[in-house]
């Protein structure tokens, strides 16, 4: 696995239901945020990486374990960390952490596809030697 990636959000009311509680839709956001700003970390632009690889990405699998609650004001740190990475895809380990609490845990494969067609193809060289 690579390094563990952090990157810290606050929880707003878009993100919650009339109660305050994190809408369990708003996690799966909050993991991509992750995922984005790992890859922007590395140097990597996702917009150029379409432009110019003609490469997106595109989530293929995930399991979510919803462990404890987050409400309105709360801060948290959502982590990234590389668990495998294959030919065309990368394979996620992620949580969301209200301090040294873990309120998610999540397993994300995320496929490398052509940015026209969406079929899957090989992560290029620049993108397989950062992850």
């Amino acid at each position: 696995m690579t390094a563990r990636f952090e990157w810290p959000v606050r929880v707003y009311w878009e993100d919650t239901d009339a109660g305050g509680v994190v809408y369990h839709a708003a996690y799966l956001a909050f993991l991509e945020r992750a995922r984005s700003e790992w890859l922007r970390a590395l140097g990597i632009d996702q917009g150029a990486l379409r432009d110019t690889e003609r490469l997106q990405f595109s989530v293929v699998e995930m399991n979510v374990r919803w462990l404890k609650s987050a409400r309105y004001g709360d801060l948290l740190t959502v982590t990234a960390c590389v668990a495998r990475r294959g030919g065309a895809s990368i394979d996620f380990v992620q949580t969301v952490q209200r301090g040294t609490e873990t309120l998610v845990e999540a397993r994300v494969r995320v496929a490398a596809v052509d940015a026209g067609s969406l079929r899957p193809r090989r992560l290029p060289p620049s993108v397989a030697a950062l992850a």
